[in-house]
């Protein structure tokens, strides 16, 4: 595998989702000499102040390359990424390219390194929701089909890879770097005072002490897009609020729908409900910590809460994460069930304890430890 004195790996952070995964291995890479990792950030996240907060808060080193692509349509935003990241390729020549996660950064990257004969590795793969309504899925599938190594989470993840015809041999499950993530800072996440800088709504967080609460995010289209769904949503925040106080982080576009439908109003005024601004990872995970239900129509939230053992309501018809429903604390709920179940949550009716297999904090050092096996890349 090492043609060179040192190994090449060039590794790939896009948006947020893809940083808690780079944190932890980018952490274990710097311990071995015998590997020089490369990270290049495509600059797909949507906002670039907050990118740069995600890399001080988790301590990862700044880029060697931005590719500075900014949103943009799926297409062209795709179609950026291969466009500059190919030079990247061909001046810095690596061994082998590592991606993570489902965003277009992903598919792109691995695009454009087969292409240039490089080899190719994919962290989290084999993850299925089986919608391809989601643009994600595409982008997992879209990978997995022409990567030559793969990183799994799950024993599910593994089954869906050769299932598609992949070699057991290039399969490796080897945990979850979210989980690496939150090991590492959970006594800081713990210790910290967070203040949320509150837009809207009648609840204070100050006066949460000693209250269960949950937390919510929302900014799936199939959510926020709807103007009937998210009416409904709507509704149903501010009867759960009467009884239950909800911490809400609201994501730019689940705003911007709720103002463009004539629904921030009513939130706004809602006494139970705290409308905050986005927050880092460090302040988020403080929150998800002290809370007795996390709502949610996002992916990586999904494998958190089952790690901290917290019930987690996915408003989603399908997840790609299926292990944390089957050993975790993660349960798939449609939108008018929203306030239903999560009364029930709040009545204690669901208890959630178990934690997937060697979601334990190691996976880092165990991708390192494959990376290192010579007959890998042979």
């Amino acid at each position: 595998m090492i043609k060179n004195e040192k190994f090449k790996l060039m590794l790939i952070a896009g948006a947020r989702p893809n940083f808690m995964k780079i944190a932890p291995l980018m952490r274990e890479l710097q311990r071995h000499s015998w590997i020089t990792p490369i990270l290049v950030h495509t600059g797909q996240h949507y906002d670039e102040a907050m990118s740069q907060q995600f890399f001080d808060e988790l301590e990862i080193p700044p880029p060697a390359i931005n590719l500075g692509v900014g949103s943009a349509s799926h297409a062209v935003q795709t179609a950026r990424i291969m466009d500059r990241f190919e030079p990247v390729c061909l001046e810095h020549k690596p061994d082998a390219v590592l991606v993570v996660g489902d965003v277009n950064s992903t598919a792109a990257c691995v695009l454009v390194a087969v292409k240039l004969g490089i080899k190719t590795i994919h962290y989290e793969a084999g993850l299925r929701s089986r919608d391809r309504s989601m643009p994600e899925e595409i982008n997992r599938l879209v990978t997995d089909s022409i990567c030559d190594l793969f990183f799994t989470t799950s024993a599910d993840a593994d089954d869906n890879l050769l299932a598609e015809g992949h070699s057991k041999e290039t399969i490796h499950m080897v945990g979850n770097l979210m989980i690496d993530t939150l090991v590492h800072f959970l006594p800081l996440i713990r210790s910290m005072n967070v203040e949320p800088k509150v837009i809207g709504g009648g609840l204070r967080f100050d006066g949460l002490k000693d209250r269960p609460y949950a937390v919510m995010t929302f900014h799936r289209p199939n959510n926020v897009d709807d103007r009937q769904v998210l009416n409904d949503l709507t509704q149903q925040w501010i009867n759960l609020a009467r009884d239950i106080p909800l911490i809400f982080p609201i994501h730019p576009r689940t705003q911007k729908q709720l103002r463009e439908f004539g629904l921030w109003s009513c939130l706004e005024q809602s006494k139970g409900l705290l409308l905050c601004e986005p927050l880092g990872y460090l302040p988020f995970m403080n929150l998800v910590c002290g809370s007795k239900l996390v709502i949610t129509d996002s992916g990586g939230v999904q494998e958190e809460t089952s790690y901290l053992r917290i019930p987690c309501l996915t408003v989603r018809p399908s997840t790609e994460r299926p292990v944390t429903i089957w050993q975790g604390s993660n349960k798939l709920i449609k939108p008018d069930e929203v306030e239903g179940e999560a009364r029930r949550v709040f009545d204690d009716q669901l208890v959630f304890t178990k934690v997937p297999p060697l979601w334990d904090g190691m996976a880092a050092g165990r991708i390192v430890g494959v990376l290192g096996s010579k007959k890998k890349f042979s």
